[in-house]
């Protein structure tokens, strides 16, 4: 049964709330109207930094989940349920609780690791996969330092570099290091809304953080070899030219692991493309979804 918990009508979003199989409450944000598409943020943090992405709520009714334990979501009883892997459960809930046959899926970061899990078990559940500037821990991909450091070298002309790269070397190797520090280097301007968005975005909850790459959350092969075998769906692969998190170089080589793969890289972007070019990103999105 859907149980609306507010209304904004300034911005045509609704929020409702579910429950999971293990009767853990989740909530989730209904954006705009048509046809839906159902997000799966990073983080793992509150939804609401996702926003309407950048205004694609004109295209599609954004069905944007606040994961266990984040936002409006409970926490809880188990905290081992906040594995990636464990989540999967939760989008699978959700389908059914929209009353769908199968839904268009959107992950973004660290995101995108259980929608492409849920895509791997539940192929026959996903008309289109977006993975927006996507975590590939799900599928074994690891981002070196110096993939890292040759994407941090392109921003050398910022005036907030120096201090960004020298946080950057110290996270690199394992000496400590200020996350908040790198934050430049996640977006295509370092500017004042870019400040407030990082600010806004922090993750609230740091068990669900750590808990959501414990041992057990990732079954490489078996989700590659899900993917590859069974997923029929067209997949749209975006990155953002600058973003350290999911190098372009690594995107692209998660394209490959799908029969049905479009790979964009935004050019002048970050982790966040919609916010640094609301236009060309509601574009590609838009086209692909449509």
């Amino acid at each position: 049964m859907t149980t609306p918990a507010s209304e904004s009508e300034s911005e045509s979003v609704t929020e409702f709330v579910f429950a999971a199989p293990d009767g853990t409450h989740l909530a989730y944000r209904s954006h705009g109207g048509g046809d839906p598409l159902v997000c799966v943020p990073g983080g793992p943090a509150d939804s609401s930094y996702l926003g309407d992405l950048g205004g694609l709520s004109a295209h599609r009714r954004l069905i944007v989940m606040d994961l266990r334990g984040t936002g409006r979501s409970a926490v809880p009883r188990d905290t081992s349920s906040y594995r990636s892997d464990r989540l999967v459960d939760d989008i699978e809930a959700l389908r059914e609780h929209l009353g769908l046959h199968r839904i268009d899926l959107l992950g973004h970061s660290a995101g995108a690791n259980p929608a492409m899990q849920y895509a791997a078990r539940y192929p026959e559940r996903v008309g289109r996969l977006a993975l927006i500037t996507p975590s590939t821990r799900a599928v074994g991909m690891v981002v070196t330092g110096e993939t890292r450091r040759e994407l941090a070298r392109l921003r050398a002309g910022e005036p907030w570099f120096p201090a960004a790269f020298a946080a950057l070397e110290s996270l690199i190797a394992g000496t400590g290091g200020d996350r908040d520090a790198i934050a430049p280097f996640f977006y295509g301007r370092w500017d004042d809304e870019a400040r407030r968005h990082h600010a806004a975005g922090r993750p609230g909850n740091p068990e669900a953080v750590a808990r959501f790459g414990a041992e057990g959350a990732f079954d490489p092969e078996a989700t590659r070899a899900g993917l590859a075998a069974a997923l029929r769906a067209p997949v749209l692969l975006l990155a953002g030219e600058f973003d350290l998190n999911s190098p372009p170089r690594s995107v692209a080589a998660c394209a490959e692991l799908f029969p049905d793969a479009t790979l964009v890289v935004q050019r002048g972007a970050g982790h966040y493309p919609w916010l640094d070019d609301a236009g060309r990103f509601v574009a590609a999105a838009a086209a692909f979804l449509a």
